[in-house]
């Protein structure tokens, strides 16, 4: 009986292994197959004609494990441009299937450190995975100078050591970091950054004192449109840019879920902390007021970026909405890293789904 017995676990661990071992060959091959596919894709061509928007960063500050920090991906047709540039951002676009080196273009809202704390590596992986001869361009507000150069600075010895191991051929330096375009606002608070016969793209100001100048964006391609808030407190300029428009990136603060944590600061005996969670609040929009803003500018589709505080729990996303709902009469979304909306060119379709 024993022998048997002996016999059997003998038999069970032998098939075990070979499991294992057929396990770890089949893995093998599939992370071979997975590789080819994923390396040889071209998303842009797969998508339908349009103007698409992806959120490769849709927090804040605040660690939230759905959320990175601000980036927007916009697709117009084949031609591939980045929103502020998060923690997150250059992971993210990778996640979502794009390819970094397509990157025509690097546009920022402001200079708060969530909105550029991942432009050091987004720079570095444009150049990189295609091997561009050429920087990107980064266009902002007054000051963008100051911000490629520090980045560019803090990558100098990174971009030495991959010329010198890859070669010239493989790495040329002259594609390495971006290139500031610094631009100046109208007197009518605008400028036009770029415009042909399809696209269009535009900065205006915004209302995130004492934070100077902060701009919002809007895009708008073969008659399809998005904007994007930026960093914003209720703001008039972003309803008239607003009007008409398919798509409202617009960033929401909750104040009741903030309230938790100052009161949570306090109570911990953080008062500091609580008082800069009192702070925040008075420059940036609840979902209330961008459903306000989306339903006088009579946009079509309302998401929601810049999420504060994070919603780790389970309907916390509906308490974070508040009557945002009642407010605007379009599809709301609360936004996630890998949200991902298209507009195809013909028609007034606005479909969301999720690239991740």
């Amino acid at each position: 009986m024993k022998t048997r017995i002996l016999w059997v676990v003998v038999v069970l661990v032998l098939l075990a292994s070979s499991v294992y071992f057929f396990r770890a060959q089949l893995s093998v091959a599939v992370a071979k197959r997975v590789a080819v596919s994923h390396l040889a894709a071209d998303v842009p061509s797969e998508l339908p004609e349009g103007l698409h928007v992806g959120l490769c960063g849709a927090g804040s500050p605040m660690p939230d494990e759905k959320r990175g920090g601000p980036c927007t991906l916009v697709l117009a047709g084949k031609r591939m441009f980045v929103f502020d540039a998060g923690n997150a951002s250059s992971r993210n676009i990778g996640r979502m299937g794009f390819v970094h080196g397509r990157i025509e273009a690097i546009f920022l809202t402001h200079f708060h450190s969530d909105h550029i704390d991942g432009l050091g590596e987004l720079m570095l992986q444009r150049w990189v995975s295609a091997s561009n001869a050429a920087p990107v361009p980064v266009h902002g507000p007054a000051g963008v100078e100051n911000v490629v150069a520090g980045f560019m600075q803090a990558y100098a010895q990174d971009q030495r050591y991959r010329v010198a191991h890859h070669g010239e051929a493989t790495m040329p330096s002259s594609g390495f970091g971006g290139k500031a375009l610094p631009f100046t606002l109208d007197a009518q608070g605008r400028a036009l950054l770029l415009k042909d016969a399809d696209l269009e793209i535009v900065a205006f100001a915004v209302d995130h004192a004492p934070v100077h100048p902060a701009v919002g964006y809007r895009i708008t391609y073969k008659g399809r449109s998005v904007v994007l808030s930026g960093d914003t407190k209720k703001s008039a300029a972003v309803q008239r840019a607003a009007a008409g428009a398919d798509l409202l990136v617009h960033e929401a603060m909750s104040t009741p879920l903030m309230a938790i944590l100052q009161d949570g600061a306090g109570q911990a005996g953080r008062p500091k902390l609580r008082q800069l969670m009192l702070d925040i609040i008075d420059y940036h929009s609840t979902p209330e007021q961008a459903a306000q803003t989306a339903r006088d500018a009579g946009v079509r589709y309302l998401l929601l970026n810049h999420i504060a505080p994070p919603l780790p729990l389970p309907g916390l996303e509906k308490a974070f909405l508040g009557d945002a709902s009642s407010i605007y009469a379009g599809p709301i979304r609360v936004g996630a890293d890998g949200d991902f909306i298209s507009m195809p060119v013909g028609s007034h379709e606005v479909s969301a789904g999720r690239r991740s």
